[in-house]
């Protein structure tokens, strides 16, 4: 399995990274500082094809691959977690489920303005008393006459509520099954929807130019029709898109994980301590050779279990490992990247500031740190 990027990849990766040195950096301090999500640079994300990235050409992608949107994904990541999370959101928990599940009616509907990035849409499944527990799945639904009734509610939920939000995926029990176990299904609700309300915007510690919002839902009607994929598969749908969005959450934690390398890089040879540059002390050295290393660890699991997927092989446990290692790379390399640029680390105007508040997520969305090490036990024989 070659971790060698074709020259069509290279390309992608360069034009990503011009981007947002030239696009995204600019703007991420003010959006940051002001918990905007920039909708134009979003915009621009879509008119660079980054929405459509990993779906076919006939129903309005690039045609591409999963490893092409982790390149992007990391490229976005290095100076703004905010917009890669966006851009991971869009894809993997907004546009991949009406891909994989959807009627071709839903796909011919909602696919292309979300591959296009002129629409956002969202996943409900956290909610208060089912985070990692998503089988304790409260919100239900059921059927009076030709509609869906919906009661419960959502929190934590990405891209649900920004002025180009079109709709959420959510959860809900509909039924018992033959088994005795809670039936539960996903339903496609539009933003809109008399009884669904899109709840103020959470304070956030970091990712503040991410839309995050809780969502309740008081005898919300939709048509029987929106039904998202067949009736009582909902979790082990769900379970699958999770194993792609943790390769992309990969990606994003590489990306963070190189920024803070860069800019750690960049002060230690421009600050000078007690006569010389800092970058001259060997302990700053060594610290960084370990921020390195990270880096290129994290990149090598993505890349792996990126490759497995596109290749149509199972990628489950590579995909935990992945999530797991760069998670905790960028927990770590925004921690030292913060020591060594001192008091300005503490200054939310450098970007190792805005990491070190934003990567903590990474060891709690898409799957815990915990989860990731259960799935792995798991393919150990060993849980």
């Amino acid at each position: 399995m070659t971790m060698e990027l074709t020259d069509e990849e290279r390309e992608l990766a360069g034009l990503v990274r011009a981007f947002t040195e030239e696009v995204v950096a600019p703007a991420s301090y003010e959006a940051d500082r002001t918990h905007t999500l920039p909708l134009d640079v979003v915009a621009a994300m879509g008119e660079l094809g980054l929405f459509g990235l990993p779906f076919p050409e006939e129903v309005g992608g690039q045609g591409g691959s999963y490893f092409a949107l982790g390149l992007a994904i990391e490229a976005i990541a290095r100076a703004d977690q905010s917009l890669a999370i966006t851009l991971e959101a869009g894809v993997s928990l907004g546009a991949m489920p009406i891909f994989k599940f959807g009627t071709p009616e839903q796909q011919a509907e909602l696919l292309p303005e979300l591959l296009a990035g002129r629409a956002l849409a969202g996943f409900g499944l956290t909610e208060p008393e089912a985070g990692s527990d998503a089988g304790a799945t409260r919100t239900t639904a059921h059927l009076d006459g030709d509609e869906w009734v919906i009661d419960g509610s959502k929190q934590f939920i990405t891209n649900s509520g920004t002025a180009i939000t079109r709709f959420v995926t959510v959860t809900a029990v509909t039924g018992t099954a033959a088994n005795g176990k809670r039936e539960i299904s996903t339903i496609i609700v539009p933003n809109g929807t008399p009884g669904f309300t899109v709840e103020p915007a959470y304070d956030k510690v970091g990712w503040h130019a991410s839309d995050t919002h809780p969502l309740t839902f008081a005898s919300a009607r939709v048509p029987a029709g929106n039904l998202l994929g067949e009736r009582g598969r909902g979790f082990r749908n769900f379970l699958e898109i999770l194993d792609e969005g943790r390769i992309a959450i990969a990606a994003l934690g590489t990306g963070a994980a190189e920024g803070c390398l860069e800019a750690a890089v960049d002060y230690v040879g421009k600050r000078n301590v007690f006569g010389s540059a800092l970058s001259t002390r060997q302990h700053v050295q060594f610290l960084l050779a370990r921020m390195r290393t990270r880096v290129h660890t994290s990149r090598l699991a993505w890349q792996h279990a990126a490759r497995l997927r596109d290749a149509g092989r199972p990628f489950g446990e590579e995909a935990a490992i992945a999530k797991l290692v760069s998670s905790e790379a960028a927990m770590d390399n925004a921690r030292d990247a913060t020591q060594l640029f001192g008091g300005n680390g503490f200054m939310n105007e450098y970007p190792v500031a805005r990491h070190y508040r934003d990567s903590k997520i990474l060891e709690i969305g898409e799957g815990t740190s915990e989860v990731q090490l259960l799935i792995i036990a798991r393919a150990l024989g060993v849980a």
